[in-house]
């Protein structure tokens, strides 16, 4: 079964769907393989891309250059600690991205985690790591806002 459709996703891979006839679909096709094909390619170019950047920083702080003004060297040291913050925030990000990844491939993506709920194609191009629909999300911020946690 894995065999035949393979050669479909391969076909399907090849022109991908643009934001708009995503959107112009109907709730009927709903994370059809098409929209997985869509938000699959979209997460795995987001992947790259924080990859390339972790890279990028990496060679960027080890071409660090002594200064002797401790003016410059503090300028030098708050650009990369604003450069690590930077990264970190991404790698949390690409930890989503890989968890998206994953619910692609496990028949899981697109649906809410609380609900069950479809989160909703405009939701997912504007978030494609998105796991709440937009109504628990603002639930869970609402409780995280009355108890703090």
């Amino acid at each position: 079964m894995t065999k035949t459709t393979k050669p479909n996703t391969t076909q399907s891979e090849e022109r991908l769907l643009t934001e708009e006839e995503i959107r112009a679909m109907g709730d009927d096709d709903y994370m059809n393989a098409a929209q997985l094909a869509f938000f699959k390619n979209r997460l795995q170019e987001l992947e790259k891309e924080l990859l390339k950047n972790a890279g990028e920083t990496t060679e960027h702080l080890r071409e660090t250059v002594l200064v002797p003004d401790p003016a410059d060297r503090a300028t030098i040291e708050e650009e990369h600690a604003l450069e690590l913050r930077t990264r970190d925030r991404e790698r949390k990000l690409l930890k989503k991205v890989q968890q998206s990844l994953q619910s692609i491939d496990g028949g899981e993506y697109g649906w809410c985690e609380e609900t069950g709920e479809p989160i909703g194609i405009p939701r997912l191009i504007a978030r494609p790591t998105a796991t709440l629909s937009l109504e628990a999300q603002q639930r869970r911020e609402l409780k995280q806002k009355l108890y703090g946690d």
